[in-house]
């Protein structure tokens, strides 16, 4: 008897698991995941700036007092350099690889000088730069990126309307470009 109610207690215990198992992974097996989403969006290489409304294929900012751009990118070829800067009360980035897990966030505060100057590349690309940093990085973050694909999402915060065409223009003036020889 005792080792029925075992059994039976293992068996529900290992069916709740599945279940949730099988719950969280099912965005992946969908294509409706956080990376497929935001990939669909727009070119590589670009912030796209999100609507606050939207259809349900393309991501939404839901937020009426932040401005949020997205942009996907691949450091297969080489590292990707995202910069900004502008008079913003706030903003915040945060990259994730293609799993949608996080892999780096910052903010204003935690910068240099306050413009967001970032450098995404694998733990190779990284060795490479670090040997030998040119004058133009010597300033930027570097972010080691185990994957070769990933998204950022770029936010700033908008506290009154007067600031819209400011929080407009850091989101517009904000790149997501390979690192070139001349940069």
């Amino acid at each position: 008897m005792r080792s029925l109610f075992y059994a039976i207690a293992i068996g529900l215990v290992g069916a709740a698991l599945l279940h949730i198992v099988i719950i969280l992974s099912l965005p992946s097996f969908t294509g409706r995941d956080a990376y497929t989403r935001v990939q669909a969006f727009g070119e590589a290489n670009r912030f796209f700036p999100l609507a606050s409304e939207g259809n349900t294929l393309a991501p939404v900012n839901d937020d009426p007092a932040m401005k949020t751009a997205v942009c996907t990118f691949s450091v297969e070829n080489g590292p990707i350099r995202l910069f900004a800067d502008g008079e913003v009360p706030f903003w915040s980035l945060a990259v994730y690889d293609e799993a949608s897990n996080e892999v780096f966030s910052m903010n204003d505060r935690t910068s240099v000088s306050g413009a967001l100057d970032t450098l995404i590349a694998t733990p190779i690309q990284l060795i490479a730069i670090r040997k030998a940093v040119p004058a133009e990085l010597e300033q930027s973050i570097l972010v080691e990126m185990r994957g070769e694909e990933g998204y950022a999402v770029l936010r700033t915060f908008v506290p009154t309307q007067s600031r819209q065409e400011a929080a407009s223009a850091f989101l517009a003036d904000a790149s997501c470009e390979p690192l070139t020889a001349d940069q």
